[in-house]
Parts: C-alpha cells; structure tokens; sequence
C-alpha cells in the first residue's frame, strides 16, 4: 500500500465562487484509472452533481489542468470542467445562489476505475464564496427602494455600481456580491415580484430607478465620477433606459437586452415608453420536453410601427457594452444588440461588443453551469434559455472579465 490518495485544490480550499482553482490529485498508481466527482447541495437542497474519467500520469500525479478527460461530463484539459458541468438531480433546475452570506461546498471525490463509483479513495471540499473577506451586506428600504447594498472593505472611493436581473424578479444578489467582492460598491436592485411589488407591475417608474442611482450616489465610499449600470434581459433594457435618460450614468453593460422597452410600460418624466408589443399565442411548446420557445413573441422589433417602444439610447452620452449568447433560444437577442451596436455607430459613438457562439441567454458569473431550460417564476412555464456547455462556459469566463475591465475604464 503506497501512501493515501490525496486530493488538492489549489492555492487554497476557500475561495470566491469566481475564481479558478486547480484540483489535484496525488498517491495514485502510475496510469490507474479513476472517476472524479464533484457534487454540490443549493439553499434549496437540490443536488448538483457532475463527472469524469481520468488516468494517472506515470509518477501516480493527475492534475486537471494538464490531464484530458476520457469521458463524464465533459472531455479533453477542463480544469474547471468540474464545476461548469454540473447538473441537477431534478431536471431543469437553475444553480442560483440564495444566501450569499453562506458559500456553496463543492464536495471534490475519486473513485477507483472507470465503472461503478464504488470504491472511495479520496475526496475534499471547496468552499466557493461569494462574499469577500470584510465585504459588507446592508439590506435597502429606503423610500421605495428595495434593494441590497454590498460594500467593499476600505474607505475607497469605489466605483459605484447598480445590477438589475430579469423578469424573473426577486431580489438577486450573489452577482453583485462577486462585483463588491472585486472592489465595486454594487447595489442590487428589485423592480418585480418581490415583496410587495406584484410579479407583473401595471407600469415601472423610472423615478424608482433614479432614487437608486441618488441612494448610491450619496454613499461616503462611492466615487463621485458617475454610476454603472448592468442589467440581464429585462435588467438589461432598464439599464439601457437608465443610462439614457437618467443624470449620473457613465456606463451601462446589457447583457441578452434589447433596445427597445419590453414587456412592462416605463413612465418617466412627461412620457411613457410602451411596451413593444408582443403575442404570447406564437410561444411554441415542444410535445416532448413541454419547454416553451418563447423567442417569436415579440412583434417586428424593425417595424415602424413598434418604435414608440424604442429607447433613444443615442442620446444617452453614457458609455455602452453589449453581450449576447448565439444560441439564445429565449430572446433574438444577437439581433437586438447588432442592432443597438449599429445604431450607436452610424451616430459617432464608441460602443464595445461581444458575441458569443455556443452560448444561450443566461450569460452569468463563470462557473455557474449552464442552464438549458428552467421555470420562468413570472410566466410560471418552463423556458428555453439556451447554450452548449463548454462554449457558454467560456463565454462566461470572457464576459466577467470584460464587464469588469469595462467598469474600471469608464468609471
């Protein structure tokens, strides 16, 4: 008997839920085969779980950032295959993260040989978080907002920042978590389905909106050299319509939007943004799955009848950087951001861009594993987001750092 099989990850067990590790494992024999699994329990209870096949390299070492893997999950050098494969007991279920104060355990095993898991040889565990060591969580209600703020440890100044999710709702915070923990005072922000604000609202006030920016503003630790704004789907036109006619917004990321007003009426000051008019009789439900394509409901975003609805964003003299997925299967996404793009390029202005093939609509912080399809809390029906799994994995990892490269630039 050789010496205890030993399971590494490196530089350290505890880390931020955004950071690459590299997973080892030592005291194998040379060239034995065997099985890793990495499993992982949501605020829920739900299990995550994902796989693969490995062989030892000729000292009994395997090191997953040089080691291909030969089936599972995923195969070929992925050293965070692991994590970004990751799929739910329950089919259709999205990883989210509920209570950024506690961080998920990624429980890391190997098994001998290549068939039945049952013989254990090693296994630790990954604390991944979401909260920086000395970052701060303050519950908002204030006035009528109703938000989270996250403060980076240090006076600063800090780049101020505001994160809107979907027409989900919810107050979604492990996003903005990350982005304090990365050194920007962020405040996440509810505008549906939470709390008393109903699931569908009548119309939304871009007063609502301002009164974040002003909250955020105010704060001792924030820069005074104007806000950001980043928004997915839904998020994504609010954030756009913010930095167009809101003061004070220097930057704005959409990421799967559009730009034109969806789904919900936007009263500013003296005028209303209709919604773009949609139908959803043209959702298609697929027979086998019950998954609902709900990328055709929207009426002819080129049709000059529906641009009442349009967000004038070329006036805005906020900087702009769109991110879609290619593989969207809930939105057109890529046509709505070329056409954003080209928009503001034929009016003189700077705007970065990146479009991701492979990829679907819920472009998240690296890591998260790609989810195909899950239930839309508003409309209540499982939707089709979209995605390859390696491909949106990748995209992740770009976007993240591109989002943030964005914010440091411009604020």
């Amino acid at each position: 008997a050789g010496m205890a099989v030993r399971v590494k990850v490196l530089p350290s067990l505890r880390c931020l839920f955004d950071e690459p590790v590299q997973i080892c494992v030592a005291g194998l024999r040379p060239q034995q085969a065997v099985t890793l699994r990495a499993s992982l329990l949501d605020d829920s209870g739900e299990l995550f779980q994902a796989h693969a096949l490995y062989r030892a390299g000729s000292s009994g070492e395997l090191d997953l950032s040089r080691s291909p893997a030969l089936g599972g999950s995923y195969l070929g050098v992925e050293p965070m295959g692991l994590l970004w494969s990751l799929q739910p007991k329950t089919p259709y279920k999205r990883l989210a993260k509920r209570n950024v104060l506690t961080p998920f355990h990624v429980d890391l095993e190997v098994y001998e040989g290549h068939g039945d898991m049952s013989r254990l040889l090693g296994k630790c565990t990954n604390e991944r978080w979401f909260l920086g060591e000395g970052v701060k969580r303050i519950s908002v209600r204030e006035g009528r907002l109703k938000a989270t703020l996250f403060l980076p440890p240090g006076p600063g100044p800090f780049p101020g920042l505001i994160d809107l999710y979907g027409s989900g709702g919810g107050l979604v915070e492990y996003r903005a978590s990350l982005l304090a923990s990365r050194g920007f005072v962020t405040l996440a922000l509810a505008y549906m389905a939470f709390e008393d604000i109903p699931a569908m609202p009548e119309s939304l006030e871009l007063g609502y909106f301002e009164e974040a920016v002003n909250f955020l503003r105010k704060q001792q630790q924030v820069k005074d050299t104007g806000i950001g704004v980043l928004g997915l789907s839904k998020g994504a036109d609010l954030a756009i319509s913010m930095a167009t006619f809101l003061p004070g917004i220097k930057a704005a990321v959409s990421i799967s939007g559009s730009i034109f007003n969806s789904f919900i009426p936007l009263q500013g000051d003296g005028f209303t943004l209709p919604a773009h008019p949609y139908d959803l009789e043209k959702m298609k439900t697929s027979e086998e799955s019950g998954l609902v394509d709900f990328s055709d409901v929207l009426h002819d975003h080129r049709d000059p009848a529906t641009w009442d609805c349009r967000i004038p964003l070329e006036r805005s003299s906020a900087k702009f950087l769109f991110l879609c997925g290619l593989d969207d299967k809930n939105w057109k996404s890529e046509l709505y951001c070329q056409d954003a793009v080209q928009l503001l390029q034929q009016h003189g202005r700077e705007v970065e861009f990146c479009f991701y093939s492979g990829a679907g609509h819920l472009l998240e912080p690296p890591y998260l594993p790609l989810c195909q399809a899950s239930i839309h809390k508003v409309l209540g029906l499982f939707v089709l987001w979209g995605g390859q799994w390696r491909e949106h994995a990748k995209a992740q990892e770009d976007a993240w750092h591109r989002i943030q490269a964005f914010f440091w630039k411009h604020l």
